[in-house]
C-alpha cells in the first residue's frame, strides 16, 4: 500500500516555516467548500495537477469536490479547435460548432452544486457554466492553463462574453493575461515529487523499463515526453534527431499518448509513424494515461530531455524532467521560458536545428550536462513544487473572498 504523501512529507524539500505558513493560511480561511470542473479526470496537465493537489487542500480541512463536464465527441472537436486557436493557430468555426459548444453546456449546468464557497472551472470547456450563477452563492474563478498571448481574437471574443461573468480569473504568467473588467492573478502550476511520476526509482526498475520498450540502456537516450499533438512538434523532434545521427550514435525515444478531451491526436501519431519510417533507433511508444513509472524510467534513462513546443502554456514535462536533473531543451516559447534559464539550468531553441546542435553539444560534453541538470534540480526545488501551487491557491480565496478592500487581515 503506497505511502499517504501528507505537507510534512514535504520537510525534505521546503522549510518548516514555509509549511507553517501554508497551514496558516488555511485556518484563517476558515470552512470553506470547493468546486473544480475540468473536462477528463485522466490525460493532461489540468488532470494531473488535480489528482495531486486536491489531498493537500483536504488535509488542511477544506471540502473540495472534483467535478468533470461530459460532452460528445463533436463538442471536444470544437474545444480542441478552441485550444488551438488560442495558442495562436488560425481557424474558422461554423454556426453549428459554436452551437454545440452551447448546447453542451446547457446540458452540464447540472454539475454546479449550489452549497460551496468556490467555484473554479479549468480552461474553456467548462467555461459557460458561469450561466448557472444565479442558482449558487459561491465565487467563480476561471483558471486558464494556455497561453492567450497570440489567442485568435474572434474565438477569444466568442468566450470572453462568460470570462468578463467570473470573479476573477488566473494565468500561468503575466503574458498571458488579457485585458479584462475582472481582477486577474498568476500561479504558475507545479509537480508532486513523490508521485510514481516523479518519485525516486531503483536502477532495476529503469532498467526493466527500457528492457520491456526493446530500448538498448548503452546507446545513449534523446527523449520527448508529450501527447502527440501538432503543437508539441513531434515531428521536428524526429527530423532535429536524424540531423545529429549524422554524426553521433544514439536513439530517439518519442513518449505520449492522448486526452479524451483531444481528438487529433490519432492524425499527429500517423504522422510521427510516417516521419520515423526507415529509423531503427526511434522508438514511438504510444502510452496509456497511466503509464507514470514507464514516464519516470524513461526519463531518469535518458541522456537529453526536450520539449520542443511551437506553443506551450507552462510544460509540467519541463518540470518533471528538470527535477530528475537532466539537461532539458526546450522551445523558446510561453511558460518553456519561465523554467528554462538558457545556459544556466537548460537550453532554449528556436527551430529544428536549433535543437540538433543543443542535442550534439550535450551529448558531446558530459560536464555540460551535469551542470544543466543540477542547476535544473535546484530551480524547481524552489520554486515548483506542490506545496508552492497550494500557497498559492489559498492566497487566491483568500483574495478573492476579500475583494474591493484595502487590508486582508491574516
Amino acid at each position: 500500500m503506497a505511502k499517504r504523501i501528507t505537507l510534512d512529507s514535504y520537510k525534505r524539500y521546503i522549510s518548516d516555516a514555509e509549511l507553517n505558513k501554508i497551514r496558516i493560511l488555511a485556518e484563517k480561511l476558515g470552512p470553506v467548500k470547493i468546486q473544480q470542473v475540468n473536462s477528463t479526470r485522466k490525460g493532461g496537465g489540468v488532470a494531473e495537477i488535480l489528482q495531486h493537489l486536491l489531498p493537500l487542500m483536504q488535509e488542511l480541512d477544506i471540502e473540495v469536490f472534483w467535478d468533470v463536464l461530459e460532452g460528445n465527441p463533436e463538442f471536444f472537436n470544437v474545444t480542441k479547435k478552441f485550444h488551438n486557436a488560442l495558442h495562436g493557430t488560425p481557424a474558422e468555426f461554423t454556426r453549428e460548432e459554436l452551437d454545440t459548444f452551447r448546447e453542451v453546456t446547457r446540458d452540464n449546468l447540472q454539475l454546479i452544486r449550489r452549497d460551496v464557497d468556490f467555484h473554479v472551472m479549468h480552461d474553456p470547456q467548462p467555461v459557460g457554466l458561469i450561466d448557472a450563477r444565479a442558482n449558487s452563492n459561491g465565487q467563480w474563478i476561471w483558471r486558464c492553463h494556455i497561453d492567450l498571448s497570440r489567442a485568435d481574437n474572434r474565438v477569444w471574443g466568442f468566450l470572453r462574453q462568460w470570462v468578463e461573468e467570473y470573479d476573477h480569473a488566473i494565468f500561468h504568467l503575466p503574458d498571458y493575461a488579457k485585458d479584462l473588467l475582472i481582477d486577474q492573478m498568476i500561479i504558475p502550476p507545479a509537480i508532486n515529487p513523490f508521485s510514481d511520476k516523479n518519485r525516486e526509482l531503483r536502477s532495476k526498475d529503469i532498467e526493466n523499463v527500457l528492457e520491456r520498450f526493446g530500448i538498448d540502456p548503452e546507446l545513449p537516450i534523446v527523449l520527448q515526453v508529450s501527447r502527440f499533438d501538432h503543437l508539441k512538434d513531434p515531428v521536428g523532434v524526429i527530423r532535429a534527431f536524424k540531423m545529429v545521427r549524422q554524426y553521433l550514435d544514439t536513439q530517439l525515444i518519442l513518449a505520449g499518448g492522448g486526452a479524451s478531451d483531444d481528438p487529433e491526436g490519432a492524425q499527429v501519431l500517423r504522422e510521427v509513424y510516417q516521419e520515423a519510417e526507415g529509423e531503427p533507433n526511434i522508438h514511438i511508444l504510444d502510452l496509456p494515461p497511466d503509464s507514470n513509472l514507464e514516464i519516470n524510467a524513461l526519463q531518469r534513462a535518458a541522456a537529453v530531455i526536450l520539449q520542443k513546443s511551437l506553443r506551450e502554456g507552462f510544460g509540467l514535462t519541463v518540470t518533471e524532467a528538470m527535477w530528475k536533473g537532466k539537461p532539458v531543451i526546450g522551445g523558446n516559447v510561453g511558460g518553456i521560458r519561465r523554467q528554462i534559464v538558457h545556459r544556466s539550468n537548460g537550453m532554449l531553441v528556436q527551430s529544428i536545428e536549433g535543437a540538433a546542435l543543443r542535442i550534439r553539444e550535450i551529448l558531446a560534453n558530459p560536464m555540460l550536462a551535469e551542470h544543466l541538470g543540477n542547476n535544473a534540480r535546484k530551480y524547481v526545488q524552489e520554486n515548483f513544487l506542490l506545496p508552492h501551487y497550494l500557497q498559492n491557491w489559498l492566497l487566491v480565496f483568500h483574495s478573492v473572498r476579500n475583494s474591493g478592500s484595502h487590508i486582508v487581515r491574516l
